[in-house]
């Protein structure tokens, strides 16, 4: 099973990009490729882990890079795993009026599961927005 991982930023372009949107196609399409992972949004940028067969999640990732809502698109990981890190797909979005330390605490809950260096990703991008 393919995992890939990639950041990317939101292209100005593009205008206000609703997350809702985007998990919902999101989630049809993994569902009927058998892809599984996590996106997480800040309304800037995008960290995305996904999971999978190889071919489906080559595709994805495919039509992720032709998407133009996203720009600066970077490969993080491309590694094969024996098992799903991330389980069912989810999305993590944090909203303005969200406690910070509650969001945290949900994304560290999101890649518990995840490698070391997945997880680091994952909790080091969540941690930036507490600086910002």
């Amino acid at each position: 099973m393919l995992q890939l991982v990639y950041v990317s930023s939101v292209n100005p372009a593009a205008g206000s990009v609703a997350p809702e949107p985007i998990l919902q196609v999101s989630r049809r399409l993994n569902a009927r490729d058998d892809i599984t992972g996590l996106l997480y949004s800040d309304g800037r940028r995008f960290l995305q882990a996904l999971e999978g067969p190889e071919e489906a999640v080559e595709a994805a990732f495919a039509r992720i890079e032709a998407d133009p809502r996203h720009r600066a698109i970077v490969l993080l990981s491309r590694r094969i795993v024996d098992r799903r890190e991330f389980g069912d797909w989810m999305m993590a979005h944090r909203t303005t009026a969200e406690d910070l330390d509650e969001f945290l605490h949900r994304i560290r809950t999101l890649v518990a599961r995840a490698s070391p260096e997945i997880r680091a990703t994952f909790e080091g991008f969540a941690e930036l927005r507490r600086a910002a």
